[in-house]
């Protein structure tokens, strides 16, 4: 009895098990990649919009207890950046609103004195600016673009009139 290798070997290159495993080890570096693009994008958007919403506020508060004469008077806002920079990074009960990796660096609170026909001329109008880090934990997994994203530093601005204090 003759044993061959021939019929072996054709078997072999008919079969197809395991094909889909060998496609999805192909595949998982690209899912990963994606997966992770998806994460620091959606934490990315979520950190920023609670950014947006607090300095918002911030200058909504400030437009509230900030002098109306201040325009007239002179004077300066930056007394108040500690409390504007508490503001933006908690809520009315001390809880950190923005994720871990994102920090509030600076917040500067200035006035401009606009002209035209309101009912105190020039009205007073307050700008919060905050700059903000937000750190990329993930960030090696965009290596594969680009030299490694480890933070992105913006700044966030919102302004307001002032009416009251």
């Amino acid at each position: 009895m003759r044993w061959s290798l021939a019929p072996l070997l054709k078997r072999f290159r008919r079969s197809e098990d395991g094909a889909a495993v060998v496609e999805f080890v192909l595949c998982l570096p690209l899912m990963i990649l994606f997966f992770g693009i998806m994460i620091e994008f959606g934490r990315l958007y979520w950190g920023y919009q609670s950014t947006i919403s607090g300095v918002r506020d911030a200058s909504r508060y400030l437009a509230r207890i900030a002098p109306i004469d201040i325009c007239l008077t002179g004077g300066s806002l930056s007394g108040y950046e500690a409390t504007l920079k508490t503001m933006i990074e908690n809520d009315r009960s001390g809880t950190p609103v923005l994720p871990k990796q994102m920090t509030v660096d600076t917040v500067t609170a200035t006035y401009s004195c606009v002209a035209g026909t309101y009912r105190t001329s020039p009205a007073p109008v307050a700008t919060v600016a905050a700059q903000v880090t937000l750190q990329f934990p993930l960030g090696f997994v965009l290596d594969i673009f680009s030299a490694r994203i480890t933070k992105l530093t913006t700044t966030v601005a919102d302004s307001a009139r002032i009416y009251g204090g």
